[in-house]
């Protein structure tokens, strides 16, 4: 059985989550890329805690694709030190998962 992932990364704009996410689906590294937003993250960062509005990607895609995706994500980011988390899908309807299949490479 094939297994798959949703992975997450947050931007500092809507566009740029937009590039990412043009990008993911043209390449079929990614089936589909929700972007919900803006949403508020609070973080430390080099020894200070931040707040800042962000943009958050749901990339739903297969487990041997992820470092191709993440090499993907970290060339069009702006970030440092982008979020790049990866989950597995442990369940999902059987036609949205061969919809998923079918979409990337």
């Amino acid at each position: 059985m094939k297994s798959y992932i949703q992975v997450t990364t947050t931007t500092e704009s809507k566009e740029q989550a937009q590039t990412i996410a043009q990008n993911l689906v043209s390449a079929k590294l990614a089936a589909c890329v929700q972007i919900l937003g803006p949403i508020t993250s609070t973080y430390r960062w080099k020894g200070k805690v931040e707040t800042a509005e962000e943009w958050l990607c749901l990339i739903k895609t297969r487990e041997g694709l992820y470092e191709e995706l993440e090499k993907e994500i970290i060339s069009l980011h702006s970030y440092e030190t982008p979020e790049i988390i990866a989950v597995p899908i442990s369940k999902g309807s059987a036609d949205y998962l061969s919809w998923l299949d079918a979409e990337i490479k």
